[in-house]
């Protein structure tokens, strides 16, 4: 492994996050624990138009939200808490034993306290970026 050379390409390359994904994959198998992924999509809706959505992926027994946002006006509705318990039901109905999610500091970390999500990490703010906040809800037959 003498002539390694590593380089720095322009911008997002989905070749090569195809082929990281598959030594991940290898290396998950390989260790026990395979990592298989079912994506979870969930919306709401008034009249055809949309308020809001969850997205995120079910994977090594957890549900990871990857996204919640909401129209400006469905704000401060119950929306968001309406989504997240839908999206905790589909977890529960998968078999999962929790949720686990990231925010910011300046976005919804009070939101995620009120449902009853439990901050597990913070990456400090630096360079006068947000500090982010990571959360979870683990299930009470999982406890």
């Amino acid at each position: 492994m003498s002539g390694i050379e590593i380089t720095v390409l322009d911008g997002a390359s989905k070749d090569l996050d195809d082929q990281l994904v598959d030594l991940l994959e290898t290396h998950s198998e390989e260790a026990g624990s395979p990592f298989v992924e079912t994506d979870v999509s969930i919306k709401a809706t008034e009249a055809g138009k949309l308020l809001g959505g969850l997205t995120g992926k079910a994977h090594l027994g957890w549900l990871y939200v990857k996204l919640l946002a909401m129209a400006p006006e469905a704000r401060g509705h119950g929306v968001g808490a309406k989504l997240m318990r839908r999206g905790e039901e589909v977890a529960r109905e998968m078999g999962l034993v929790g949720v686990y999610l990231d925010t910011y500091d300046f976005q919804a970390p009070g939101f995620y306290e009120r449902i009853g999500y439990t901050e597990i990490g913070r990456l400090a703010a630096a360079g006068g970026h947000p500090q982010r906040i990571w959360f979870r809800k683990l299930f009470l037959a999982a406890a």
